[in-house]
């Protein structure tokens, strides 16, 4: 065997897996399709000295995990800036409100404008944030009935009985209907349903509680953004996994998965080349493993059963900006620059939301989208040059299939456009600013990245599709129906974002799969 583990992807996923297992002592050769290493953590040059994402963007979920201090990523160059606040939602009218990782001055924040809501979120963090905890330890093990019975089911929440068995029922409500229940300014409301509104599911899903939940343990680790862009994380892990001996390739497309005797043994490429190992993990979407990679030894039945994960039509959109100048926001109650250190919600209304949805819904774009402003280049001078910045606005709802009579080939430049009249909005003159912009419709982020659907969670977030579900129940301990084959990538338990815990799970039931050789 030429190596001891062969992955097929550089997401950051996949290189999280390949970095612990160099680091264990294994021979690991990572390939990569594109020119450039990182998936969809990757970061471009751009319009003559910018930097740009080609993907993810904001680290809100890696530093809940051991990843980045196992692998000593800081010795490799990664340097994360902190995002505080790191989200703020401004209103047409000037009001705002803004949340930082101190919670105590978020409460402050909320009760300007309404007390209330300022005691109810406080509460909130408070009932939820045990919980999430216990959630994010079963995120970081595979999610057996075992596990989730150590970690959820014989943990105490609540100050009683009936205390946790409310809380244990409130997970089975809509995030929208949990919103409306706690919190009574529609500002508020609007604020934590578009937040909520990022893994996926739309506000009236049931069971889908956990979407805003999970936001009570941003408190005690807040997001942050690696200095140099979102790509730094993926670097830094292609350097460790070098730094060990492994080796990170670039231009070398899979084409196939090689089969021997009913085993994963090795992968060919687009070239020809055919690189061999015990064991193969693949960072590719699980469609396109095995109905592209292994089209020729999948059988019928798995094929069925793959045609029934639900991949969902489209996520979103984004638009990269290269601009002169920064938004300045329309703010009587809080500082622009504050504003702009992290994300920036703008849906003025659960209405308004919930209207983008139906549009989606239609096979059609949102005629008035509900947009994540993203602005880092305020907090890191390196991305632009001098007194030039960077501006990203993520759009849902965008179907990657639309209905018939609509091509996305025609109307790329208006839904670029419809972007920034949301912007503008709130904060006007944006878009008078643009220098030039790289716009990633649906289309775009399933060639760029391979993702079919142009589903940036590979897999909808919903409860039949999480936990020991995901994707289904065959795959949820990171191995396959095919042995010797493993997946690491967002398709799997836990679930999508810069998080890495598929990769972080995914090594450590490969490295117990090699030492059983041994027993």
């Amino acid at each position: 065997m030429d190596n001891d583990i062969l992955v097929i992807g550089s997401g950051h996923n996949g290189l999280t897996a390949a970095a612990y297992l160099a680091k264990w002592g294994y021979r690991v050769t990572v390939l990569e399709r594109r020119s450039t290493i990182g998936g969809a953590v990757c970061t471009e040059d751009m319009f003559g000295g910018f930097k740009l994402d080609v993907g993810g963007s904001a680290h809100f979920m890696i530093h809940h995990t051991p990843i980045v201090k196992d692998l000593g990523l800081e010795s490799y160059g990664l340097e994360y800036i902190p995002l505080d606040p790191f989200m703020t939602a401004p209103f047409e009218d000037g009001s705002s409100v803004s949340f930082f990782r101190d919670l105590d001055r978020t409460c402050e924040n909320i009760a300007r404008i309404n007390e209330h809501d300022a005691d109810a979120y406080y509460e909130f963090i408070r009932r939820w944030q045990p919980l999430n905890e216990a959630v994010f330890e079963l995120f970081l093990k595979a999610p057996t009935m075992r596990n989730i019975g150590r970690t959820l089911l014989l943990r105490k929440f609540g100050r009683d009985r009936s205390d946790r068995n409310d809380l244990l029922r409130t997970l089975f409500q809509s995030y929208g209907r949990l919103i409306n229940d706690t919190f009574e300014d529609e500002r508020m409301r609007a604020a934590l349903a578009w937040w909520g509104a990022q893994s996926g599911p739309p506000p009236i899903d049931a069971a889908s509680a956990e979407f805003i939940g999970w936001h009570s343990v941003i408190h005690k680790n807040g997001p942050a953004r690696p200095r140099g862009g979102s790509g730094m994380l993926t670097q830094a892990l292609a350097a460790c996994i070098r730094d060990h001996g492994g080796q990170v390739l670039a231009e070398q497309e899979v084409t196939r998965i090689l089969v021997e005797n009913g085993r994963a043994v090795g992968a060919q490429t687009a070239a020809g080349e055919r690189y061999t190992a015990r064991r193969v993990i693949s960072n590719a979407h699980i469609w396109v493993t095995f109905l592209e990679l292994l089209d020729h030894w999948i059988s019928p039945a798995l094929r069925s059963r793959m045609s029934r994960i639900h991949v969902g039509n489209g996520f979103g959109m984004v638009v990269r900006a290269a601009m002169d100048r920064l938004p300045e926001y329309n703010l009587n109650d809080a500082s622009n620059d504050e504003v702009l250190r992290g994300l920036q919600l703008l849906c003025p209304t659960r209405q308004y939301l919930d209207d983008a949805y139906a549009d989606y819904l239609r096979g059609e774009p949102s005629k008035d989208p509900a947009v994540v402003a993203m602005t880092f280049s305020a907090i890191d001078p390196t991305l632009a040059p001098a007194d030039k910045h960077t501006l990203f606005l993520w759009g849902q709802y965008y179907p990657y299939r639309l209905r018939e009579g609509l091509d996305w080939s025609r109307i790329e430049r208006d839904e670029a456009t419809r972007l920034f009249r949301t912007i503008d909005r709130f904060a006007p003159g944006t878009s008078d600013a643009l220098i030039d912009m790289y716009v990633q419709t649906p289309p775009v982020i399933r060639e760029k990245h391979n993702m079919p659907n142009a589903n940036v969670m590979h897999v909808e977030m919903v409860l039949d599709q999480m936990f020991m579900f995901r994707p289904l129940p065959e795959f949820s301990r990171y191995g396959t129906p095919l042995k010797g084959l493993y997946m690491a990538n967002a398709g799997m338990h836990p679930g999508g974002g810069i998080f890495g815990a598929p990769g972080y799970n995914c090594a450590h039931e490969v490295r117990r799969s090699l030492r059983r050789i041994f027993i």
